[in-house]
């Protein structure tokens, strides 16, 4: 299916490379009550200008980064913004432009989606970071990530108890709260400068009935399916319009696409991706990532995706290829992101590395970084991807304010 070249993409590419990398900057509560900060785990705090160091070396030059909100305001409506300064000058030095996550995940100690002072807690940090970031860069192209991945968040802190609030069947009540904290914040980010861009990070994922026979449970995993797209309608005003959402407050949308984003509706049972000849109910990158601009006609961003342990490198290589089948096909598909760059541990149980990132950390108390050869490759590869179609792609996006096709 080619896609209506009038109604494509965007006026530029706002990102410096096509080639993306993100670095771990989740700073929740786990299971346990217990705060993880990623970001000190992984030891980027200490490599930080190493770590860009690295991501040049790949050809990255836009990276995925957070501000860790427990760590910038642990008093309410005061904030320690050294070590984001601190970023914003290594990044300058290395010429990499930073996606600001201002929520990745998490949240200060004494608050909770649930707290009545939340969005407006959350509101000012988003103008607090915003009036600092243009007193060190008042002419940038600024790209912000409100909150990432609002759907998976509210899920695990409102259904799965694996994070503050530790709920359970209050998921929606989560979503709805971040997303009017969420809503806020970008109202009053534009409001502050008009030409920050916003940048949407959900799950993508694919439901589907174990039995595709029976209407009912094919009826249901399409019903949980569609679910995934109630923070981007919030967002754009198609749903709960008394929060404000409208189409003009979402300019990109990334799409976190990982190796167990899809599974049975019925036993939550992942859906294999390298089976040769493919499982009948796998659907590809790039047929999802379809749907989703048919959906809303924004310009689209691989925002997260790795594999860990030994199929790194062959999840790497089939996400080139997809993203080479979706530039073809004309959708706007403006970068991929890898993410982690460098290895994580696991929220829960800390001591347990995924072995997710290009560069792997064997050493717990070094945190030394041990580069993946072919993971190193495949990487160098995707981001061949931006010379390759280079010129190839009239992305003169004409926006007509449906926010879909």
């Amino acid at each position: 299916m080619q896609y209506n070249q009038d109604f494509l993409s965007y006026q530029y590419n706002p990102f410096r490379s096509f080639l993306m990398g993100g670095f771990e900057c989740a700073d929740q509560q786990n299971a346990f009550g217990n705060r993880v900060d990623l970001y000190e785990m992984t030891g980027h705090d200490h490599f930080l200008e190493e770590d860009y160091h690295r991501a040049n070396d790949l050809g990255i030059f836009s990276v995925r980064e957070g501000i860790r909100w427990s760590f910038v305001e642990k008093k309410p409506y005061e904030y320690d913004w050294s070590e984001v300064e601190r970023m914003i000058f290594a990044a300058k030095k290395h010429s990499i432009q930073i996606i600001w996550d201002i929520c990745h995940f998490g949240y200060p100690d004494d608050l909770t989606p649930f707290h009545p002072m939340f969005a407006r807690r959350f509101t000012h940090l988003c103008v607090a970071f915003v009036k600092k970031y243009r007193e060190i860069s008042p002419d940038d192209e600024l790209i912000i990530t409100p909150i990432n991945e609002v759907s998976f968040i509210s899920w695990l802190g409102g259904d799965a108890r694996g994070t503050s609030p530790y709920c359970i069947h209050q998921g929606w009540e989560v979503k709805y709260s971040l997303m009017r904290a969420y809503i806020e914040g970008v109202v009053a980010i534009k409001e502050i400068d008009a030409n920050i861009k916003i940048l949407a990070t959900e799950p993508l994922i694919n439901i589907v009935a174990e039995n595709p026979l029976d209407s009912i449970a094919v009826l249901n995993a399409k019903k949980n399916h569609e679910d995934q797209f109630q923070v981007l309608d919030i967002l754009c005003g198609k749903i709960c319009p008394e929060l404000g959402g409208k189409p003009e407050l979402l300019d990109f949308i990334g799409v976190n696409f990982y190796y167990n984003n899809q599974w049975i509706n019925e036993t939550h049972e992942f859906l294999p991706w390298a089976d040769e000849p493919p499982h009948t109910s796998y659907r590809n990158l790039e047929s999802l990532a379809g749907e989703v601009f048919v959906r809303y006609g924004k310009p689209l961003l691989i925002s997260e995706t790795s594999h860990p342990g030994e199929d790194s490198a062959k999840w790497l290589n089939m996400i080139n290829f997809e993203c080479q089948k979706i530039l073809k096909q004309g959708i706007p598909l403006l970068g991929c992101c890898i993410y982690p760059l460098i290895d994580r541990p696991d929220w829960d149980i800390t001591d347990h590395w995924h072995h997710s990132g290009i560069w792997d950390i064997v050493n717990s108390e070094t945190l030394e970084r041990v580069v993946c050869e072919d993971s190193f490759a495949a990487c160098k590869a995707i981001g061949e991807i931006d010379s390759v179609f280079s010129g190839q792609q009239d992305f003169s996006f004409h926006d007509s304010g449906h926010g879909n096709v």
